[in-house]
């Protein structure tokens, strides 16, 4: 198969979950073991991109975004299948080039074997590591307990005087 016999799309109704799932959570190094509900919730509350031939999925990114000032690069992966014939790259040149992600102020990932390709996009170490903080509470995975995406609380509202 040649590069054009490939497309990317952002069409949530295009994903084969099974295949991203089973990817995840089988043959990645950063997801193994991930429940499919968590997959599940991470696609409904991502930008997710996927790769097609014309018949079926061969790779997905998502990014997490507030569309105005951040964007962290997720879950990018090309099936083993089809890798060396540059569709890792063009995915994340698409990524880079979406629309809707290009006055970001800030974009971020984690990889333990790709620097070399995020680097052609101007990925880099941190420059103020010290800033950078992470929590791990559920290191694998966490089980979905309900379907709600956000938990509310009621503030009282105190009136300055």
């Amino acid at each position: 198969m040649n590069q054009e016999d490939f497309y990317i799309s952002t069409d949530p109704s295009g994903l084969d979950i099974n295949f991203i799932h089973h990817y995840l959570s089988q043959e990645s190094y950063w997801a193994k073991g991930r429940s499919r509900e968590t997959v599940e919730k991470s696609i409904r509350n991502s930008l997710c991109f996927g790769v097609y031939t014309p018949n079926k999925q061969v790779g997905f990114a998502r990014v997490v975004t507030d569309f105005a000032i951040f964007a962290w690069v997720m879950d990018v992966f090309i099936a083993d299948a089809y890798r060396g014939k540059g569709l890792g790259k063009q995915l994340v040149a698409y990524i880079m080039d979406y629309p809707e992600l290009q006055h970001l102020q800030r974009w971020g990932l984690n990889t333990a074997d790709a620097h070399e390709l995020y680097r052609k996009f101007g990925f880099h170490a941190s420059q103020k590591p010290e800033w950078y903080m992470e929590k791990y509470p559920n290191p694998v995975s966490f089980p979905v307990t309900h379907s709600k995406i956000y938990s509310y609380r009621t503030y009282e509202i105190i009136p300055f005087v």
